[in-house]
């Protein structure tokens, strides 16, 4: 293993061996080279005659360019964009970020978090935390209602074992916080090591814990920790902030969970591809909330270094441009009020669709699930297969949708325009009375 890799993990261990313990093997052996980078970053600071390290062309004292490129960005210097963004993120961002979080998290507040790490989005955040803490045969406790893609990341990737709960009960009134509980409980009787992804918003359900049901998942993953199995919860947030009812908790799970004990690692995966409505940007955050008996920021050090390793040794950085743009996006005077607006917009949209299933003429033809945030939505059909409802809608009716298993479709209000909602579902009553047909 390499000396640098074994300096950080001394570090983790004298701190809190059982962080290291949840690590997976790549984990471990991971850590963020003193090769050219940190050369090129001793130059960039002490070279004031010569600096010829980091592999990019300048003319001058700028980076060399096109006009065919940089003419389409304007308000820029091409040196905050074109030249590399380092691997752990462009430093203001990062601290910009940290700071909003506790913004957005009262809760967290007293709590030692460390510094996020910037990722390509969101899914690419999944991939890197994928490989710092899943191992083959690692057991993930997930709802039975996911986002497709964490298949490919955690158990093509990574060969874990997805364990699935019940994510609602059989009504579909609320979430299934017995059926949670029941599964961890029974996974961690049986594994020194539990893993669970916590997105709430959810994809693809839009549903988000209410308080007192956030306050009980806490408490579930608090209580197993301290019973001595180890505990790596990672907060999928990816939708963070889009939260439409006043029961609803506003704050990520992350804040109910980080520090809160020694077994426990809170991962919190977030970004601006929801928040901010840059999705093609790719700008994601990891962050980490942990418990030590010493020496946490030391800790906290050694995982960003880990981090940013494994993106170094992936796709070298993010988009400089992308986190350039965001930054100053969030020092601009009107963001806020910009982000409220589009807020307001999305919380209609939700309210439309939930003004036009109190027609209880629609409970002839499917049961919906509940939803109170982010994008989405999904109904349950009574008897015909989601799939072949989605193609005959597609065909018949040029409507499209997302099919999940045999029985679910979801709708995703956050591209639907208000006065299509109620034409939308008659449409689907329609579509379902032709296959009831055949």
């Amino acid at each position: 293993m390499n000396v640098i890799a074994q300096q950080l993990n001394s570090t983790i261990t004298q701190a809190n061996p059982h962080i290291y313990d949840m690590l997976s093997d790549m984990g471990k052996a991971l850590f963020f080279p003193r090769g050219i980078l940190s050369q090129s970053a001793e130059a960039k600071a002490k070279a004031h005659k010569i600096n010829a390290t980091i592999g990019i062309a300048k003319e001058g004292d700028t980076v060399m360019h096109l006009p065919s490129v940089t003419r389409y960005v304007t308000g820029i210097a091409p040196d905050a964009y074109l030249s590399y963004a380092p691997s752990f993120g462009i430093p203001g961002l990062r601290e910009q970020w940290k700071n909003n979080l506790f913004c957005k998290n009262p809760s967290l507040a007293g709590c030692d978090i460390s510094l996020p790490v910037v990722t390509s989005g969101i899914t690419h955040g999944v991939s890197v935390f994928s490989d710092m803490w899943v191992n083959k045969e690692d057991v993930i406790v997930m709802p039975d209602m996911m986002w497709g893609n964490y298949n490919m990341t955690f158990t093509v990737r990574n060969n874990a074992k997805i364990v699935h709960y019940k994510a609602y009960d059989d009504a579909l009134t609320r979430f299934n916080i017995d059926d949670f509980a029941s599964v961890l409980r029974a996974q961690a009787a049986k594994n020194d090591k539990i893993i669970t992804v916590l997105n709430f918003p959810h994809n693809p359900s839009g549903y988000s814990l209410r308080k007192d049901e956030a306050d009980q998942v806490a408490a579930v993953l608090l209580d197993i920790a301290q019973k001595g199995t180890n505990v790596v919860a990672v907060c999928d947030d990816a939708y963070f902030g889009l939260f439409f009812e006043e029961q609803t908790s506003k704050e990520s799970l992350f804040a109910k969970l980080a520090g809160k004990h020694k077994r426990l690692v809170a991962v919190k995966l977030d970004g601006a591809t929801k928040e901010d409505y840059v999705w093609g940007l790719r700008v994601g955050f990891v962050t980490y909330g942990l418990a030590a008996d010493k020496d946490l920021a030391g800790v906290y050090q050694a995982l960003e270094q880990k981090t940013a390793g494994c993106i170094r040794g992936n796709i070298s950085n993010a988009s400089h441009l992308g986190q350039t743009i965001l930054l100053k996006a969030m020092a601009d005077p009107d963001y806020k009020a910009q982000k409220k607006e589009k807020f307001a917009l999305l919380k209609q949209r939700a309210r439309q669709i939930k003004k036009v299933l109190e027609n209880l003429e629609y409970a002839q033809y499917f049961d919906v699930y509940p939803f109170n945030s982010g994008y989405f939505m999904c109904i349950r059909l009574k008897d015909v297969d989601a799939e072949k409802l989605r193609l005959h809608l597609l065909d018949k009716y040029g409507v499209g949708l997302i099919s999940i298993g045999e029985k679910n479709i979801r709708v995703a209000f956050s591209c639907l325009e208000e006065k299509d909602v109620q034409t939308l579902f008659d449409i689907i009553v329609s579509g379902i009375s032709d296959l009831r047909k055949t």
